[in-house]
C-alpha cells in the first residue's frame, strides 16, 4: 500500500478525541484509477483550508484497483461540511457509477501514527479496535 505523506490542516494542534474517516474506492475498471487518484491529490491541496480538519493521508493499492483516504476530523460537523463541500460532490459525481466505495468512521484519541496503523488494518480486513 502506497500513502502520501501526512497532510495538516487548520485544525491540527486540536487537542482531545478526533473523528477518523476511511474511505476505499475499488475501480471497476483499471484505467478509471488514475483519475480518481489525481482528483483526490486535488482535494489535498486544499485541505489546509478545510474547517475543522485535523490531518490526512491519501492511499492507493495501484495493482488492486483501489485507492482513497484516511482524514482525521475535530468533529462530525467538520466532516459533513467536506461531504458536502462542492469540490468534493463533483469529484463524487464525476466518478458516481465506476467502482464501489467504502466508509468507516470511528472516534480515537490516539497519535497520527497508531490511527494510520489501525486504518491500515481496517483496509486489510481486520476489525477496527474499540476506542
Amino acid at each position: 500500500m502506497l500513502r502520501t505523506t501526512w497532510t495538516p490542516g487548520p485544525a491540527a494542534g486540536a487537542v482531545g478525541p478526533v473523528l477518523v474517516s476511511v474511505t476505499d474506492f475499488r475501480v471497476g475498471r483499471p484505467h478509471d484509477l488514475p483519475g480518481v487518484y489525481r482528483a483526490g491529490l486535488g482535494l489535498r491541496r486544499d485541505w489546509p483550508q478545510l474547517p475543522g480538519a485535523v490531518g490526512m493521508w491519501l492511499w492507493t493499492e495501484p495493482l488492486r484497483g483501489r485507492c482513497g483516504s484516511v482524514s482525521l476530523w475535530q468533529d462530525e460537523q467538520a466532516l459533513h461540511g467536506f461531504v458536502a463541500w462542492p469540490a468534493h460532490v463533483a469529484i463524487m459525481r464525476r466518478y458516481r457509477g465506476r467502482g464501489r466505495l467504502s466508509s468507516v468512521t470511528w472516534t480515537a484519541t490516539h497519535s497520527a501514527p497508531e490511527i494510520w496503523d489501525q486504518a491500515r488494518a481496517y483496509l486489510s480486513g481486520a476489525e477496527i479496535p474499540a476506542p
